[in-house]
């Protein structure tokens, strides 16, 4: 498969591409981790994930009522990494960036985890999880979280796990 994400070489942040930004976007498992300054690390799943226009920055969705420590984290240092992961393949990469803005969800962010929401319970329930079981995940209401992605990592069990995905690179 091609590389999804393109390295700059004048030192500014990887580039998401089309075909990156559509696996990111399609209703897959995302986690989010965050570390206190005491460097203890947080982990909470989000509820969707969008990549902004130009494809150098992403907003992901963290509920409000289970993301209390992680919001308090990103509010300290501002660093945060999102993994992503698709059952059906374990196909998986791994975002890391720091944090410009933690705003309320709106409209637009209600229906981008809704839509979600209905896609992670479709993609799991082709590895054999009722869609009762992900409909019933705590969605709403939510943090948006705005990060400008600094690096990009292969996380797909396998030989290039844990390389960082650039032109040229392996596959997740």
């Amino acid at each position: 498969m091609a590389s999804a994400a393109v390295m700059q070489t004048s030192g500014a942040p990887r580039v998401i591409t089309d075909e990156l930004a559509r696996f990111l976007e399609s209703g897959i498992s995302v986690l989010v981790g965050t570390r206190d300054m005491g460097l203890r690390p947080e982990s909470t799943r989000g509820v969707g994930l969008r990549v902004e226009p130009g494809g150098e920055e992403a907003t992901v969705f963290l509920p409000t009522a289970s993301a209390a420590a992680a919001r308090a984290n990103l509010e300290e240092n501002g660093r945060i990494a999102v993994c992503v992961s698709r059952a059906l393949d374990n196909r998986a990469v791994q975002l890391k960036g720091r944090v410009v803005a933690v705003t309320a969800g709106d409209a637009a962010a209600r229906a981008l985890v809704d839509r979600y929401r209905d896609e992670l319970a479709r993609n799991l329930a082709v590895i054999g999880l009722p869609p009762r079981v992900t409909l019933r995940l705590l969605n709403w209401p939510v943090h948006a979280v705005r990060f400008q992605v600094e690096s990009v990592f292969v996380q797909t069990p396998g030989p290039g796990a844990g390389a960082p995905l650039h032109d040229g690179g392996g596959a997740p």
